[in-house]
C-alpha cells in the first residue's frame, strides 16, 4: 500500500501541529484534491470527508500539542519527524511512502521519519520538498491535516472566543493573547509559551505592571 504524509500548524503561537497520513490507491482519492493552501475552507472540509468515507483509504491523524512543543528536550523538526511517523502509524500504512519535507535535507527526514519507532514493520519513507503540490497521497494528507488543524482552532475559539487563525501575523490572534494575559496574568494553554510572540505578550504586559508602580 502507498502512503503520502503531510502536516498543518508547524508556525502558529495557538494550538496543535496536526500530521496526518492517507493510504490507498490515487485513483480512490475525489477529483481535486490539491496542496490544502490552494483550496478554500469549505473545499478541503468536502475532500476531507470525501478521502476518510471511502472504503479503499485508510487515514492516520497525529497531533503535537503545546505542552510537547514547548519541551524545552526536543524541538519543531523532531517534532515534525515524530507526527509524521505517528500518523503512519494510526493509519496502519505499512508500504511505500512520500512525505512532504520537513527539513531542509529531505532524504535525512525521510531516514528520521522511517527510523522514529512508531512506523510500522515495513513502512518506507522518502521526502520530497512541496510534494503536497505533486503528488496526490500527500496532498490528501495536507488537506486531512489542515481540515483537523482548523477543527483544533475552532474548538479553541469555543471555549475563549475569537482568537483569529492562530498565526503570529494574525492581529486579532495577538489582541486575544494581550487580552488574556491582561485578565489572567499568564497565557492560555492552547498557547506556545517557548514562541517569541507569547515572550513579547508577557513582556509587555509585565512592563506595563512596572510602569504603573
Amino acid at each position: 500500500m502507498e502512503f503520502g504524509v503531510d502536516e498543518a500548524g508547524k508556525g502558529p503561537v495557538l494550538g496543535p501541529m496536526v500530521a496526518a497520513c492517507v493510504a490507498g490507491p490515487e485513483g480512490a482519492l475525489p477529483a481535486g484534491v490539491d496542496d490544502s493552501k490552494r483550496l478554500s475552507p469549505d473545499r478541503r472540509e468536502t475532500l476531507a470527508a470525501a478521502v476518510r468515507d471511502h472504503p479503499a483509504v485508510a487515514v492516520g491523524v497525529a497531533r503535537v500539542g503545546s505542552d510537547r512543543i514547548d519541551d524545552p528536550a526536543t524541538d519543531m523538526n523532531s517534532l515534525t519527524v515524530v507526527a509524521h511517523a505517528e500518523a503512519v502509524a494510526a493509519a496502519d500504512a505499512a508500504g511505500r511512502g512520500l512525505a512532504d519535507a520537513g527539513d531542509v535535507d529531505a532524504d535525512r527526514f525521510a531516514r528520521r521519519v522511517t527510523d522514529a519507532g512508531a512506523c510500522p514493520d515495513g513502512a518506507t519513507v522518502r521526502a520530497e520538498h512541496r510534494a503536497d503540490e505533486s503528488h496526490p497521497l500527500v496532498a490528501a494528507a495536507s488537506v486531512v491535516a489542515k481540515v483537523e488543524r482548523d477543527a483544533a482552532v475552532a474548538d479553541i475559539a469555543a471555549e475563549y472566543g475569537d482568537v483569529g487563525s492562530g498565526y503570529p501575523s494574525d492581529p486579532t490572534t495577538r489582541a486575544f493573547l494581550r487580552r488574556y494575559v491582561d485578565e489572567h496574568g499568564r497565557l492560555p494553554e492552547c498557547a506556545r509559551e517557548s514562541w517569541q510572540t507569547s515572550r513579547d505578550v508577557l513582556a509587555a504586559a509585565e512592563q506595563s505592571a512596572l510602569d504603573s508602580f
